[in-house]
């Protein structure tokens, strides 16, 4: 099973908006056949194991990281499949809660006289499909917050300067994160201030972030880096047309990546958002109380549109937006080890504050990385309220 999860996560960031799902075929003790979904509309990782298999499949143990499809999609349901192929026996890491299939897929085979176990290294495979289990059950993406700060806590130094906070180690596994996830957010006020291109250019498939499970495949020869949706919170308009995210030329010898999407309020200029729409950006109305959007009804629409995560890179307002409304479900700091002072430095989260210790929102580590000479933490937001 250990090897079905690290085939899984070949398919990192590349099976949107399906699930990554490995298999391994195993017969007398040794692995006839194996393979991984690789992304939508291309064969299963059951498909692949047992073409890789053939006959050898028949009487064998196929071990596979999620619940077998019963249903008929892009491609066969690959159940029916393994029972064609003779298969007597199937280990699932864990059932599949999409309704289409929610267990229909195991009695299905053990309909067929196959023997059917359920749970092994069930933990590590939910962790491995984190992002699209949260949408499947709640219909809105995994919300992740990321920001680089020093050790005490600065994002830029008085003066405003912030190239650069960490070092190029992390920021190339910034890269790689980027990658991996299906859309980016950031706030009207970044864009401003750094003018990003909002890009995934990662060096190469190296560290996996902890977010989506520790499983690393390894490289892969057939790898090509992908660019996410980007998503600018902008309630009244404000975003410069001249912005590099809006730019129709070719950025970083690549070309145009995804989409921008422009969230506003009712008060947004309409000719501002006609302008932006003739730059090739989408305009998202939400609703908006004193300029600050609800995020919500955002996620919800993300949700429909089958965007499985979402990081969040600031800036420090959108970051208190996050949390004060209860969308964050993790957190990634880079920090670095340098200290900066200045009473007038930014912070990683801004707003008004809480009033006291006793109601500040908890982290659950989850992971500690170092990556070059800076500190990569992890942990869990969702249904953490308050601090241990």
């Amino acid at each position: 099973m250990q090897q079905a999860l690290r085939l899984a996560a070949m398919g990192r960031g590349r099976t949107h908006p399906n699930p990554m799902v490995g298999c391994v075929i195993v017969n007398s003790g040794r692995v006839v056949g194996t393979g991984y979904h690789r992304k939508k509309g291309e064969p299963h990782a059951e498909t692949f194991a047992l073409r890789e298999a053939g006959e050898q499949a028949r009487g064998a143990t196929a071990y596979v990281s999620l619940e077998p499809c019963a249903h008929t999609g892009l491609t066969p349901p690959c159940a029916g499949s393994l029972v064609q192929a003779g298969v007597a026996r199937v280990v699932a890491a864990m059932v599949d809660p999409d309704p289409r299939v929610a267990g229909r897929g195991l009695e299905h085979l053990r309909a067929a006289g196959i023997q059917v176990d359920v749970g092994l290294l069930e933990e590590e495979a939910r962790e491995l499909n984190r992002a699209w289990l949260t949408w499947k059950t709640t219909g809105r993406p995994l919300v992740i917050l990321k920001w680089a700060s020093t050790l005490d806590g600065k994002i830029a130094c008085a003066t405003g300067d912030s190239r650069w906070v960490t070092g190029d180690e992390a920021r190339a596994h910034l890269h790689q994160v980027r990658d991996q996830v299906d859309a980016i957010l950031v706030g009207q006020t970044t864009v401003q201030r750094d003018d990003p291109e909002l890009t995934a250019r990662p060096s190469g498939p190296g560290p996996l972030p902890g977010w989506a499970g520790g499983c690393d495949p390894g490289p892969d020869p057939d790898w090509q880096p992908k660019d996410p949706l980007r998503i600018v919170l902008d309630s009244m308009a404000r975003l410069s047309l001249e912005a590099r995210l809006l730019s129709p030329e070719v950025l970083s010898g690549r070309p145009r990546p995804n989409k921008t999407v422009i969230a506003h309020g009712v008060a947004a200029s309409r000719l501002k958002l006609q302008a932006l729409r003739e730059l090739g950006a989408e305009t998202l109305q939400l609703p908006a109380e004193d300029e600050v959007l609800a995020l919500g009804p955002l996620l919800d629409e993300l949700g429909r549109r089958s965007i499985t995560s979402v990081l969040v890179e600031g800036g420090a307002r959108v970051h208190w937006s996050f949390l004060s409304q209860g969308l964050g479900d993790y957190l990634m700091v880079y920090a670095a080890p340098k200290i900066v002072g200045g009473a007038g430095a930014p912070g990683p989260v801004a707003g008004p504050g809480l009033r006291t210790m006793d109601s500040a929102w908890g982290v659950r580590i989850r992971k500690m990385t170092t990556i070059g000479a800076d500190l990569l933490v992890e942990g869990d937001l969702k249904d953490v309220h308050r601090a241990d």
